[in-house]
């Protein structure tokens, strides 16, 4: 299966050393950033959802206008519409985007953020929710006759959609997380289970647990796996690490030491999240081990931003950092997702010296196209 690539958008220009400014949702920046990463070949692109952000199905439905090929992975919390209805909604936009639409299911990784949008579940109840809510939108699009269903958290009756996915038989699943309730739910419904970027070893035991997960579940399709990074070439590996160290210390003076794109309010929230989402967590405990990680894993911008997202950097050459995603690919990683601090620039330089280097070689069993050592 060739490698599958997706980048991030959103709709004004902001990074964690990019201070936002200028209007929340500008449709010229969001235009020039879907048509950028079309153009540099990305497969789809990640938006994102939090409890202040744009809604991402009209983001979605604003860029599909916009693009011919490209994909829309839409973020999307469970427990804030009903799931009949957000069938609907995804396969509507499915049908009018060509095909183009994805989920990407998170259940919540922050109290806090989740209390901003009313909903005061604890992780445990999240979960349980996010499996019936999955069990509910997946039966609506492949559903041949009416359904009922009465559970923990919906009930609904005589359920029956005329909006169908463009793909049968249904708009692919993906999911994120990195708990046991994280494993067993995305374990059992996910398409794709994406994971932040981890060393080497450690990913391969969350690959070992996620496939656990879904045999337990009673699945012999097992979930494809996506791992996510923040790429910084150089044309020298000198001029890498000058610009890493660069983008490290531009992300602690954004705020004052302590590092966000959006300031102390977004930057408050993402410790929040630290405080409760075992996958920040994780990215902490692996800064904390060392710097460094394998061929050219750097965490400390995920350290200084407070792990609040997928935050740690691949440095080095378009060569050594394409040889680092390989070193993933050989673990059974088979999609990656990729954003750069500088977001526009960072995507044009993907496309032209990443995203072929990686694509050639995964398809040469030989790894002739690229030098391994």
């Amino acid at each position: 299966m060739p490698v599958e690539f997706i980048g991030q958008v959103s709709t004004r220009h902001a990074s964690e050393i990019h201070p936002a400014s200028g209007p929340a949702i500008d449709p010229a920046f969001l235009t020039r950033f879907v048509t950028a990463h079309e153009d540099a070949g990305f497969d789809k692109v990640l938006i994102g959802h939090s409890a202040s952000g744009p809604d991402g199905l009209q983001v979605a439905a604003y860029a599909a206008g916009r693009t011919e090929r490209l994909g829309f992975l839409i973020a999307h919390r469970p427990g804030f519409m009903a799931p009949t209805l957000a069938a609907r909604a995804f396969a509507t936009l499915d049908v009018f985007s060509g095909g183009r639409v994805a989920v990407h299911t998170i259940s919540g990784g922050s109290d806090a953020d989740q209390a901003r949008d009313g909903d005061h579940l604890d992780k445990a109840g999240r979960y349980r929710r996010t499996d019936e809510y999955l069990d509910v939108v997946k039966r609506t699009w492949t559903a041949e006759e009416p359904f009922d269903h009465h559970g923990e958290f919906y009930d609904v009756t005589d359920v029956a959609s005329s909006a169908r996915p463009v793909r049968q038989p249904r708009i692919p699943v993906y999911f994120g997380g990195s708990s046991a309730d994280a494993y067993r739910v995305g374990g059992k419904h996910a398409d794709v289970f994406a994971l932040w970027g981890e060393p080497l070893a450690e990913t391969a035991e969350q690959i070992t647990a996620v496939h656990d997960a879904a045999r337990a579940a009673g699945r012999t399709d097992l979930p494809r796996i996506s791992v996510s990074f923040r790429p910084i070439l150089g044309a020298t590996e000198d001029e890498a690490w000058e610009r890493a160290h660069d983008v490290l210390d531009r992300i602690v003076a954004a705020d004052g030491g302590g590092g966000s794109f959006t300031g102390r309010s977004t930057h408050r929230q993402g410790h929040e999240s630290t405080r409760t989402n075992v996958g920040s967590q994780r990215l902490m405990a692996a800064a904390e081990r060392g710097e460094l990680h394998d061929r050219c894993l750097w965490t400390p911008t995920a350290a200084a931003s407070g792990a609040a997202g997928n935050s740690t950097a691949l440095v080095g050459t378009p060569e050594t950092v394409a040889a680092a995603l390989l070193d993933y690919v050989d673990l059974g990683v088979t999609t990656f997702l990729l954003r750069g601090y500088d977001p526009l620039d960072d995507v044009a330089a993907y496309g032209r010296e990443l995203l072929p280097l990686v694509r050639t070689a995964a398809a040469d069993p030989e790894r002739t196209a690229l030098s391994r050592a």
